[in-house]
């Protein structure tokens, strides 16, 4: 399976994110799964792309041209890179080339990355597993932010069932291998 792994690009953030990202880079590519990522050699993106790396798995960086011209954002490592002329394309490429996307933790750009994929599969344009991975329950706001929003009918209750909240790396595997024999299953039970 090709898992996007969406999170933050910043080093600031405490190590306790880094190293859970960074393991869980490495028990994807130890169970056969590869990396769709933005990229990115620091934060979050690059300890995912650094856990696959170390257990020699396929990584696929997708960036716009203008993050090659500086040295050291981009990780050298990559399997492939696709380069693209805009940010719009490059998160265009990351929905396509993923079966499945995890959210890390990060910022403005995480957060848009997650509506996207959560929007479309909202409208029906696919039916891909989206996880948000809430390491140390980094996620709790924007969750009840959510529930207001559904509290207050601005947003329907079964958009709920879009994406799984998880903290357990163990948990997310599971879900993310028995996606589509639970929804099949779902199916046939109607």
């Amino acid at each position: 399976m090709k898992i996007a792994v969406y999170g933050a690009a910043s080093n600031k953030i405490d190590n306790i994110y880094i190293e859970t990202v960074e393991v869980f880079g490495k028990e994807m590519a130890k169970r056969g799964h590869s990396l769709v990522f933005g990229g990115g050699a620091s934060g979050l993106m690059g300890a995912a792309a650094r856990g696959v790396y170390a257990e020699k798995g396929e990584i696929l960086g997708i960036a716009p041209t203008f993050f090659a011209k500086v040295d050291g954002v981009l990780f050298k490592e990559c399997t492939e890179t696709i380069y693209t002329e805009s940010m719009r394309e490059r998160k265009f490429l990351l929905e396509e080339h993923a079966d499945a996307f995890v959210i890390t933790p990060g910022g403005v750009g995480t957060f848009e990355e997650f509506f996207e994929a959560f929007t479309l599969k909202q409208l029906g344009q696919f039916d891909k597993p989206i996880v948000v991975y809430n390491i140390n329950g980094y996620y709790n706001t924007l969750l009840k932010m959510l529930e207001e929003a559904i509290e207050k009918y601005f947003m329907s209750p079964s958009n709920r069932d879009l994406f799984v909240v998880l903290e357990d790396m163990e948990d997310i595997f599971a879900y993310l291998d028995n996606y589509h024999k639970v929804k099949e299953q779902n199916y046939r039970n109607l």
